[in-house]
């Protein structure tokens, strides 16, 4: 984009490419109830882990989720259902967003501290189920 970096990343050149260290991102007013009742079929996720870079150029990424993932049928959480591997560029995951919930803080086990909001995001990329 011809941009100059803001300092928030690594310096380059480096190992690891670009890789923001300061994700501040602006909510919106939804509550993931809202998300859910608004949901024809969907999955709810409430958490990703062992999330790892596939291609940087298109920022995809691959990861599973983790810790409760749910089927929404008709506007409700219809029943558990298994965890999932999922690979999806984060370009056309934020294309792809249809409602935001507050920004709040988060951090991960192997990410930094970020602060985001909860996101209904329409065809996201889900590659298979995982063993557990």
């Amino acid at each position: 984009m011809k941009m100059k970096p803001t300092g928030h990343g690594f310096s380059l050149p480096n190992e690891y490419g670009e890789a923001p260290m300061n994700l501040v991102f602006t909510g919106g007013k939804a509550s993931v109830d809202e998300m859910v009742r608004s949901t024809e079929r969907g999955i709810l996720v409430t958490r990703l882990w062992y999330i790892r870079e596939v291609d940087p150029y298109e920022k995809i990424l691959t990861g599973m989720t983790r810790d409760g993932t749910f089927l929404v049928e008709n506007g409700k959480i219809s029943g558990g259902i298994r965890n999932f591997r999922f690979n999806q560029s984060m370009i056309e995951m934020l294309s792809n967003v249809e409602m935001l919930g507050e920004a709040v803080r988060a951090a991960g086990e192997e990410s930094f501290e970020m602060v985001v909001p909860a996101m209904k995001v329409r065809e996201f990329h889900f590659s298979e189920v995982t063993k557990f």
